[in-house]
């Protein structure tokens, strides 16, 4: 038998709260985080009436275990905030890798070192590689130049880890984004984080039309048949033609 699906995401975690709790005695944290020491299960029970709160148990493994008066509602906001935050943190720990070539396009190069910005922009790290390919071995200055260039061109958003490598036929390198408050600023993005590309565009020249041209008089064959057809694709062949 095949085993059950098991979801890539772990559950959130159950937190028991009031009834549900089975411990005979408990360690209370009050509502303002103060110690309230080891006590009875009722007796926390009455604690957390008198407030008007909950008594969540906050850590079941522990002995005895550790119950919180505070209202289950704002304690869930809570721990869905702080997990949204450690989640913002795990982007550094996120590798986005940009290829390069030693005769790469100067189009291709800037639109390479665009989405290294992005990433960086975004708290991840950049792998950079760049390739030789038969005969560019013999020139690997060139491609040492363009792995330099590239560090130069981003280094107000990030720093290399190490001074790039050599590997075979690959030069490698990675890039740390740097602190929000030393990174400069995305290049596409305005103080209040909207794409401000399209406002630097230059507008599109609309084309002008002139009324004080003469009237050009249309030519027979342009003009439309007399069956409201624009065109007659087979007027042409000999077999349409109409006899005299």
């Amino acid at each position: 038998m095949s085993r059950p699906f098991s979801p890539r995401t772990p559950p959130a975690p159950a937190y028991r709260i009031n009834g549900k709790i089975r411990a005979r005695d408990v360690r209370v944290i009050g509502p303002a985080g103060e110690q309230l020491g080891v006590i009875a299960l009722a007796e926390a029970l009455t604690l957390a009436r008198q407030h008007a709160v909950d008594l969540v148990e906050i850590a079941p493994n522990a002995v005895p275990p550790v119950c919180r008066l505070v209202d289950f509602g704002k304690f869930r906001y809570e721990q869905s905030k702080k997990d949204k935050d450690s989640k913002k943190h795990q982007h550094a720990n996120k590798v986005k890798e940009v290829q390069l070539s030693p005769n790469i396009d100067p189009h291709d190069f800037g639109v390479k070192l665009a989405h290294a910005i992005d990433f960086m922009c975004e708290d991840m790290k950049v792998k950079v590689l760049l390739r030789f390919r038969g005969r560019e071995m013999a020139h690997k200055e060139i491609g040492q130049q363009v792995v330099e260039r590239f560090l130069k061109e981003a280094a107000p958003w990030g720093h290399p880890d190490f001074t790039p490598k050599l590997l075979g036929k690959t030069i490698n390198v990675m890039i740390s984004p740097l602190p929000k408050n030393k990174r400069a600023k995305h290049p596409t993005l305005n103080e209040e984080g909207e794409n401000a590309g399209a406002e630097h565009r230059e507008p599109i020249a609309k084309p002008v039309i002139r009324t004080d041209a003469p009237a050009v008089p249309t030519p027979k064959s342009a003009q439309p048949p007399a069956d409201g057809f624009a065109t007659a694709p087979f007027a042409a062949l000999d077999g349409n033609r109409e006899q005299p």
